[in-house]
């Protein structure tokens, strides 16, 4: 596949590191360099992710899990971008832009990133969102235009739904357990992530991941054409 004289985007998004990076390298790169991508229909993502921003506006941290810094959530939903990367010492031409879920500002200056999810899957241990939470961490200490500030903590907010609540059709609705999974700082591990990435971006198109859904799709697709 011919590669354009630029890429078409220039800035990554934070989830690439973890759906991207391990669904299709392939997709990855026709992704940045020709804005091509499967689309996607997930209708009820927005609502969930609306309904739980909006119902930490304003708590604070201790309400969330005692293990943070006091503090109290001041930001919902905001665009970040950073710096371009620096890997190895060398500048990229590479920055991160994303729209993280909750800023929580701490007592002692510092802020608690906190990502949101609904959702029942064994992935919210925290490794496989960890270098999505990085990414934002990088952007909001290394920003292109505004503040920087101190990243102390990251975190995956989880509501799991378990159970039906109410008694009518005015009342129904979903009940859920919350948890709160920590995510360690682990930077070496981040730029190693972000390198990958990278040297992904700048080669040549990669092979079709084996299990990819929409590789797959287009072969059979293209079969049944022959």
């Amino acid at each position: 596949m011919k590669k354009p004289a630029k890429p078409a985007r220039e800035n990554i998004s934070p989830s690439d590191l973890t759906f991207g990076l391990s669904t299709c390298k392939r997709c990855l790169w026709i992704k940045y360099w020709h804005k091509v991508l499967m689309p996607l229909t997930m209708p009820l993502v927005g609502p969930l992710s609306s309904f739980q921003e909006n119902a930490f506006r304003g708590v604070t941290t201790q309400a969330i899990d005692p293990s943070l810094r006091p503090g109290r959530v001041t930001k919902l939903g905001e665009f970040v971008k950073s710096k371009p990367l620096v890997i190895n010492g060398e500048s990229t031409r590479w920055a991160i832009l994303g729209k993280y879920d909750l800023v929580a500002e701490n007592e002692d200056g510092t802020v608690a990133l906190i990502d949101c999810k609904v959702s029942d899957s064994p992935r919210d241990s925290g490794d496989f969102y960890s270098p999505q939470l990085h990414a934002y961490t990088y952007a909001l200490e290394m920003p292109a235009t505004n503040r920087a500030v101190s990243v102390a903590s990251m975190g995956l907010l989880v509501w799991k739904p378990n159970r039906v609540i109410g008694d009518s059709a005015e009342s129904y609705g979903f009940g859920v357990a919350q948890s709160y999974v920590p995510i360690e700082r682990n930077e070496r591990a981040f730029i190693t992530v972000m390198a990958d990435f990278i040297s992904v971006l700048e080669g040549p198109c990669p092979d079709s991941g084996s299990e990819c859904p929409t590789c797959k799709y287009l072969t059979a697709r293209l079969g049944l054409e022959d």
